[in-house]
């Protein structure tokens, strides 16, 4: 939005702003914020910024914790849900001692990796188009105690709430695909957060009704620069979680909410370009795709486990991610197949147009390390000219769950736990540390967090369906 702060503060005087807000990333892809009046928003600022404790959201251990966060100038928005007007940035983060950038900052890793691609001599920029399911609850209660555990999902538009207020318009189980209202209960809430993402610089393609009963939604933004997308991610999710509370919902992009209903992924289109010119297309190479693409292929899927480690880093992600469904949860490639860990789409066929679908992934991800992760598999295949093929990654065009068992043993599966997740990131990760873009640091703070943090806290609880198992042994 602005080049210079000079340019910022004008705008404040004549929007007559009350208060700045600066929003970062933690570890695990969450904002946290700090608000300052507008009396500091000076040089002082800029070169000094403002200090934080990085051992609190996990970027920093506690006898380092000292960070600060100086405004991105060029992210500049006026957000839309305070009471008084309100310029909010979001922040780069430094280290507090030189002022320098911290490496291990989500948002930089991501910048690093868009260096590496350009300083490679493959390409000047990557482009990126992230869809987003989510689902919208009328009532959400959940609890976790030493003698009790829980939770309830309530939603008017599913069936199981045909006895209540909702004049015969509900769904059935999977019946939510574009829905028409008076079933579709949430247009006009997606029409307003579509014209606030609009109005802050946030492309949309298109938002509908998603297969989910109860009030599953989808949107789907235009493509992409790599930092603007992971912005534009975190962007997404706080102004649909904020409408949604605006209308007394609450609205989750976890992977699996709902057993037995549909879940809820964030697939990445991708491509590679060169001075504006498509790298991924030719129009004599399978499904469009060039070497380049087919190599990128290769380079993701064959380091496709490892990925998942940064793309689907949660436990439920694998409530998703289930053999037997409809899951991208097998290592092939193919056209418009939507069981594949990559799909090339049938309408995205055209010298503009031509991309790769990345499938597996969910909104647990940290946006930033997430994409870094696959542009960097995919930069390795392209350096290693790992041809997919030869791997036997594909492309499948059939239907594999019509196949037998013996068929299907061929094709590599991508991980079904968090843990296995995290045990093929921690043997393959060296292609992640090229041109210094991760570090061992945050990769290995990263494992320990999600083993200890997160698999190791739901490993050791009861879980309520065990009392129905065991209760009575």
């Amino acid at each position: 939005m602005f080049h210079k702060l000079a340019q910022a503060q004008a705008f404040i005087k004549e929007k007559n702003i009350m208060a700045v807000d600066l929003k970062y990333c933690d570890l695990l892809g969450r904002w946290h914020h700090i608000t300052i009046p507008v009396s500091r928003f000076g040089e002082d600022l800029m070169a000094r910024g403002i200090g934080f404790d990085g051992s609190s959201v996990g970027l920093q251990s506690v006898k380092a914790g000292d960070m600060v966060v100086v405004p991105d100038l060029s992210t500049g928005f006026i957000d839309p849900f305070w009471d008084t007007p309100v310029l909010s940035f979001i922040g780069k983060i430094l280290t507090a001692d030189t002022r320098e950038t911290f490496e291990n900052d989500p948002r930089n890793i991501a910048n690093n990796a868009e260096a590496f691609l350009r300083t490679s001599g493959i390409a000047t920029e990557s482009a990126w188009g992230p869809e987003f399911e989510f689902y919208v609850f009328d009532q959400v209660v959940y609890e976790n105690l030493m003698h009790k555990a829980g939770y309830e999902l309530f939603s008017y538009e599913a069936d199981w709430s045909s006895t209540s207020e909702t004049r015969g318009a509900t769904i059935p189980l999977h019946g939510g695909y574009h829905v028409a209202p008076p079933k579709d209960r949430f247009h006009n809430m997606r029409n307003e957060i579509m014209d606030a993402l609009e109005k802050l610089g946030v492309p949309v393609k298109y938002h509908h009704h998603e297969v989910g009963s109860a009030g599953q939604m989808e949107i789907e933004t235009a493509m992409m620069g790599m930092q603007q997308s992971g912005d534009a991610i975190l962007m997404i999710k706080y102004i649909t979680k904020m409408t949604a509370q605006k209308y007394g919902k609450a609205a989750t992009f976890m992977p699996k909410p709902l057993y037995g209903e549909a879940g809820s992924g964030m697939h990445f289109h991708q491509k590679l370009m060169r001075d504006g010119e498509n790298l991924f297309y030719d129009a004599h190479g399978y499904a469009c795709l060039s070497k380049t693409a087919q190599y990128y292929v290769g380079g993701l899927l064959h380091h496709g486990a490892a990925v998942l480690g940064f793309t689907n880093p949660g436990t439920n992600s694998y409530r998703r991610l289930v053999p037997g469904y409809e899951a991208p949860v097998n290592a092939f490639y193919s056209l418009g197949n939507r069981s594949a860990a990559i799909r090339i789409p049938k309408y995205a066929l055209s010298p503009a147009s031509a991309r790769i679908e990345f499938r597996p992934p969910d909104a647990t991800c940290n946006p930033y390390l997430a994409l870094a992760a696959m542009l960097m598999a995919g930069i390795d295949g392209i350096r290693n000219q790992i041809d997919p093929t030869e791997l036997g990654y594909g492309p499948i065009d059939a239907d594999i769950f019509s196949w037998t068992e013996e068929q299907r043993a061929g094709i590599k599966p991508l991980p079904t736990s968090l843990e296995a997740a995290m045990q093929a990131l921690e043997s393959d990760h060296g292609f992640l540390l090229e041109g210094g873009v991760f570090t061992e640091e945050l990769i290995e703070t990263w494992i320990g967090y999600k083993r200890r943090g997160e698999a190791d806290e739901v490993r050791r609880r009861p879980h309520p369906y065990e009392m129905s198992l065991y209760f009575d042994v």
